[in-house]
C-alpha cells in the first residue's frame, strides 16, 4: 500500500466488543495506532480489554445501558483522549444520530457520512434512493405508514409468504416471515419488539418471500473525492435465522455478466447516497432466472470481511483508517485484484437441536487449529472465558483460503475437526457436517440449505461407543489419583498408604461402581471398576476391558491404555459434567450420578413444565394468571442474546401464576409457570 498522504489519527476507542474490537485492535497496532476500549460489566475480563491499550467501563452488561449509550461512548473517548472512534458492527455503528455526535465533539467517526447512514442504513429509504438508479428491488413495501392496518394490508398486496424486516439494523435481528395471513400481526409483534430492543427503532419494511435465492454482496470503497471501487463479490447464502454462518468470497457460479451487473450496480448505488468508506450492497440472485434484486447497504465494515481481505491481500480497517483521516483511495480499480478463494465459517454459541437457541456459559476448553498461512482465526474469546446472555453469541470466526473452491472447502473441514471445544452448546458439529458433505462442496449452497440440512439425522442422539464411556470413567479415576497426589505431597507423610485412592483391602480386590448419565440419549451407564496392583479391569455393560492404566495432564490430555491399545482423549470436567473429547468432533457430554438415590434424573422441560430454554429476560406475560389455556398456546416472551424466543403451553391447563415478572432475569432450567392441569 502506498505511503500515507494525510496525518493519521494517534489514538483510537473502539466503541465495540468481542471478535471484532480485538480485530481493529491489531491493525491498530500495526499502524502504531494507540487504543482504547469500552467495556460493559459483563465484559470486564474480555480479550479485548486486555489487548487494548486502555479501557474504559461504560455500564451495566444490557447493551441499552453500555454499548449503546452513545453519551458513555462520548465520555470514555474524552477521558482517554481519543481522536477517532471505530464503531466495529453491530451496536452504534450504523446510528446517524452518533456519527454527528462524534463530530460535534471534534472526533472523527470511522464511518460513512451520517446523511449516507441515514439514506442506505435505513432499509425503507434505501430501497427509495436505490429505486431511481434503476436496479431491481425485491416486491415489498418500504412506506412511512407504519399503523397494523396498513402494514396488514400491504402484506396482502405483495402476497404471502411475506418477510417482516426491521428498517433500521441488520444481523437478521427481528425478521420474520408470516407464511398466512394469520401469523402476520404475531409476527409484526415480535419483529418491532426485537427491532426496537436492538437497533432502538422498530419501523418495519415489507418483502415478498423468495423461497431459495443465493445472497450474493459486494464490498465497496469511496473517498471524499467520489472515487468508488468495489471489492468484488460474496456470497452469503449459509443463513440460520436469517443470519449468516458461512461467507465465501468470491461468489460462485455467478455469470460473468451478471457479475459486472451486480458490481457496477453497488456502486451505483453507494455513489447515489454520497457514500465515503467501506460498505456492503446486498442482492437476492435468482439463478435459475439469472437475475438479482437489490436487498439492503450496510453502512459499516461486514462480519465476513476477512475472505475478501483473504484473496485481494488488502486490509480493509486500514483502509478504513485512510479514508477516514481524509486520504484518497489507496489503489485504483483495476489495481485490486482477486487470487483463490477464500471461506468463513461462524462459531456460534447455540443448540442447532432446537431451533439454534443462543447458550450462553463458560468455555471450560477452548483449542484453535496450529496456525497456517492459509488459515485466519478472529476471535474474542479465550478458554476460561464466559459467553454472556446479554449479546451475540458468536465465539470466533474461522477463515481459511484455497488456489480455488474445492481446495478451500478441504482446507475448511480440515480446520473446523481441529477445533475442540468445551462448555456452552455450539454449532461446531453442524458447521463440520456442512463442510464435509458433498453437496456443498459440488453446489453453492441457497438461503434454504442449512434449515434443510438441519432437519436430516444430524442432530438424532448417537450414543457414545464403550471406549467413550471408558475414557469418562477413568478420567475420574486419574483426577482422583492426582489429587491424591498432590495431598501426599504436600503432607508430612508422603510415603503413607493412606494417600492411596486405590481402595485397598486386606482381603480380596476393591471394587466400586461409576455411574454416568449420558445427555444427548437420556441413558446411564455403569462402569464396574476392579482396582488392580497397575491399573483397573474396567466392565461396562457391553465391553470388558482386563487392564486399563491411563495418565490425566493438567491440559485435560489423557492417554490411556486398553488391553495394550494405547489412545488418546481430552477429557474435561465442570462440577457434575464430564465433556469426553475422542477423535474429531463434538464432545461427549455426560453427568455423574452421585448416589443410586439419584438414578437416571428427570431433565429440565420435561412433559408438562415450561422452564427457561436458555438464561434470558423475561420480555413479556401473554396471559393472565388464573387464565385457561390449550397447548401450544403462546404464554409468555424470553429476551436472550438481542433476540425473542417465545414460549407457548406445554399442556392444557391453568395458570395459576407466573414465577417471573416482566424484566426478571430467568436462569436456564428455571420453572416459568405454575400449571393446574384441569379446566377451572
Amino acid at each position: 500500500m502506498p505511503a500515507r498522504n494525510v496525518a493519521m489519527f494517534s489514538k483510537l476507542l473502539i466503541a465495540n466488543r468481542g471478535e471484532v474490537a480485538c480485530r481493529i485492535v491489531k491493525t491498530a497496532k500495526r499502524l502504531g495506532v494507540a487504543t482504547a476500549a469500552v467495556y460493559s460489566d459483563a465484559d470486564k475480563n474480555a480479550l479485548h480489554v486486555a489487548l487494548a491499550d486502555e479501557a474504559v467501563r461504560i455500564g451495566p452488561p444490557p447493551a441499552r445501558e453500555s454499548y449503546l449509550d452513545g453519551r458513555k461512548i462520548l465520555e470514555a473517548a474524552r477521558l482517554c483522549g481519543a481522536e477517532a472512534i471505530h464503531p466495529g458492527y453491530g451496536f452504534l455503528a450504523e446510528n446517524a444520530d452518533f456519527a454527528e455526535s462524534c463530530a460535534a465533539a471534534g472526533l472523527i467517526f470511522i464511518g460513512p457520512p451520517a446523511p449516507a447512514i441515514r439514506a442506505m442504513g435505513d432499509k425503507a429509504q434505501a430501497k427509495r434512493l436505490v429505486e431511481t438508479t434503476g436496479v431491481p428491488l425485491v416486491p415489498g413495501y418500504h412506506g412511512e405508514a407504519q399503523d397494523e392496518a396498513s402494514l396488514a394490508q400491504n402484506a396482502m398486496r405483495i402476497g404471502y409468504p411475506v418477510m417482516i424486516k426491521p428498517s433500521a439494523g441488520g444481523g437478521g435481528k427481528g425478521m420474520k416471515i408470516a407464511e398466512v395471513p394469520a401469523d402476520f400481526l404475531e409476527k409484526l409483534g415480535a419483529a418491532k419488539r426485537e427491532a426496537l430492543s436492538a437497533f432502538g427503532n422498530d419501523r418495519i419494511v415489507l418483502e415478498k418471500y423468495l423461497a431459495r435465492p443465493r445472497h450474493v454482496e459486494v464490498q465497496i470503497f469511496a473517498d471524499n473525492a467520489g472515487n468508488c471501487v468495489h471489492f468484488f463479490d460474496r456470497d452469503c447464502s449459509a443463513q440460520r435465522r436469517h443470519q449468516k454462518i458461512i461467507e465465501e468470497a468470491p461468489a460462485p457460479l455467478v455469470p460473468t455478466v451478471l457479475r459486472a451487473a451486480m458490481q457496477g450496480a453497488a456502486i451505483a448505488a453507494a455513489r447515489a447516497a454520497g457514500y465515503v468508506g467501506a460498505g456492503t450492497v446486498e442482492f437476492l440472485f435468482l439463478p435459475e432466472n439469472a437475475a438479482f434484486y437489490f436487498l439492503e447497504m450496510n453502512t459499516r465494515l461486514q462480519v465476513e470481511h476477512p475472505v475478501t481481505e483473504m484473496i485481494t491481500g488488502i486490509d480493509l480497517v486500514e483502509w478504513q483508517f485512510e479514508i477516514a483521516a481524509g486520504a484518497a483511495l489507496p489503489l485504483r480499480q483495476e489495481e485490486i485484484v482477486a487470487r483463490g478463494h477464500s471461506i468463513e465459517a461462524r462459531l456460534y454459541a447455540e443448540d442447532p437441536a432446537r431451533g439454534f437457541l443462543p447458550q450462553a456459559g463458560e468455555l471450560l476448553h477452548l483449542t484453535f487449529p496450529e496456525p497456517r498461512s492459509y488459515l485466519r482465526l478472529d476471535s474474542g474469546y479465550t478458554a476460561g472465558d464466559a459467553v454472556p446472555i446479554d449479546y451475540d453469541p458468536m465465539i470466533a470466526k474461522l477463515i481459511v483460503w484455497g488456489k480455488d473452491r474445492p481446495e478451500a472447502v478441504v482446507r475448511l473441514s480440515q480446520a473446523l475437526g481441529e477445533l475442540r471445544l468445551a462448555g456452552p452448546r455450539t454449532n461446531l458439529e453442524l458447521l463440520r457436517a456442512i463442510a464435509a458433505h458433498g453437496s456443498f462442496g459440488a453446489v453453492p449452497p441457497d438461503t434454504g440449505f442449512v434449515e434443510r440440512f438441519v432437519e436430516s439425522d444430524l442432530f438424532a442422539g448417537k450414543m457414545a461407543e464403550p471406549v467413550v464411556v471408558a475414557f469418562g470413567a477413568l478420567g475420574l479415576l486419574c483426577e482422583r489419583q492426582n489429587a491424591a497426589d498432590e495431598r501426599a505431597r504436600r503432607s508430612s507423610d508422603p510415603f503413607s498408604p493412606w494417600h492411596k485412592p486405590n481402595g485397598f483391602r486386606l482381603n480380596g480386590e476393591a471394587c466400586e461402581t461409576l455411574r454416568l448419565y449420558e445427555t444427548s440419549v437420556g441413558r446411564e451407564h455403569r462402569v464396574a471398576v476392579t482396582y488392580l496392583r497397575q491399573g483397573f479391569h474396567l466392565m461396562l455393560e457391553d465391553k470388558v476391558y482386563s487392564r486399563v492404566t491411563g495418565a490425566l495432564c493438567p491440559d485435560g490430555m489423557l492417554e490411556a491404555d486398553f488391553d495394550g491399545h494405547r489412545r488418546k482423549a481430552f477429557w474435561v470436567r465442570k462440577g457434575e459434567q464430564l465433556f469426553v473429547f475422542v477423535g474429531p468432533g463434538e464432545p461427549y457430554l455426560f453427568e455423574v450420578v452421585a448416589s443410586s438415590a439419584a438414578g437416571a434424573r428427570a431433565h429440565v422441560g420435561s412433559a408438562g413444565r415450561l422452564t427457561a430454554p436458555m438464561p434470558g429476560r423475561i420480555a413479556a406475560l401473554l396471559v393472565e394468571p388464573g387464565a385457561f389455556v390449550t397447548a401450544n398456546q403462546p404464554l409468555m416472551i424470553l429476551e436472550a442474546m438481542k433476540m425473542e424466543h417465545l414460549l407457548r403451553a406445554p399442556k392444557d391447563g391453568v395458570v395459576r401464576g407466573f414465577n417471573f415478572a416482566i424484566g426478571d432475569q430467568a436462569a436456564e432450567g428455571a420453572e416459568l409457570v405454575t400449571f393446574e392441569a384441569k379446566r377451572p
